[in-house]
């Protein structure tokens, strides 16, 4: 137990404890899919359940990354400190912190009813193949906006039992969302990652990926302005979109010289947009 508490920091570090970043990106659209579902009003079990699953399954997915990309990650300036690359952890230590992590994510499923649980299964072979189908798929941002998605589904199915158009659609308008932010953060590895034949969609998009980047935070918030007419939504609900507009026009400015720093920047306050969405819709529920 005593070499286990010693290696809790790397593990930490392996499951970016420390940068909660993915975990709130994961959480605000579920959060807020859980808000529609609900009427406003989510039951404590629901919200607890999703909250908990986000940050295990977003830490198991970080290991398991971890290890499948060890050897292009040490090659990679801002990867090369993660500690897999490093050698400090094993990658089949790697795995093995990810199954306790899972196994910990698995024992919250008897509180989902079955149509919710036929999801998370999907979820869980998506998000677990990702790391290796990055490997072959042109645009992998496209396979992450699914994975990263999918708590959406999840969410209206836990709480009606199935989804419903507004569910599907506000999925469609995350992976939009995830693809914006993913390609800004793959524009700080676009160098590196040519060296090493990686895919990604900054590659992809090339020259226009500003332009692609912009195009699919539009596509994100026209699909959330029909979201909010299927849902008669009022003014806080609009004053989140104008809200999460602005932080988008604000990122094109921190992404259009195409600099580490800036992209960097502009992935990072994601977590802006998603939380002024979310908090939107919360109080446009709270206030009817």
């Amino acid at each position: 137990m005593s070499s286990i508490a010693a290696r809790l920091p790397l593990y930490a570090s392996l499951t970016r404890f420390d940068k909660p970043i993915g975990t709130l990106l994961l959480l605000w659209p579920t959060l807020t899919a859980l808000w529609i579902a609900a009427d406003g009003v989510p039951v404590a079990v629901l919200l607890g359940v999703f909250a908990a699953g986000t940050f295990l399954m977003r830490s198991a997915g970080c290991a398991v990354n971890d290890a499948a990309d060890a050897r292009y990650d040490a090659h990679v300036e801002r990867t090369a400190d993660r500690v897999v690359a490093r050698g400090l952890v094993s990658r089949r230590e790697a795995l093995a912190v990810a199954i306790v992590l899972a196994l910990g994510a698995a024992l919250l499923l008897p509180l989902l009813n079955a149509a919710a649980l036929k999801l998370a299964f999907v979820a869980v072979a998506i998000a677990a193949t990702y790391p290796f189908a990055k490997r072959v798929v042109s645009v992998p941002q496209l396979y992450l906006a699914v994975a990263f998605s999918f708590g959406i589904p999840m969410a209206f199915a836990a709480v009606l039992g199935s989804v419903p158009t507004v569910g599907w659609l506000l999925f469609i308008a995350n992976a939009f969302w995830v693809v914006a932010y993913d390609t800004e953060y793959a524009m700080v590895d676009r160098d590196d990652d040519l060296g090493l034949g990686i895919r990604s969609s900054a590659i992809f998009f090339g020259r226009f990926d500003v332009v692609a980047v912009m195009i699919c935070y539009g596509a994100f918030l026209l699909l959330l302005l029909i979201i909010g007419s299927l849902i008669n939504a009022r003014g806080p609900f609009y004053a989140g979109c104008t809200s999460a507009a602005g932080l988008a026009v604000y990122h094109f400015f921190l992404i259009r010289g195409r600099s580490r720093d800036g992209c960097l920047k502009a992935f990072r306050h994601n977590n802006w947009i998603g939380l002024v969405v979310f908090a939107g819709t919360a109080l446009d529920y709270a206030v009817r």
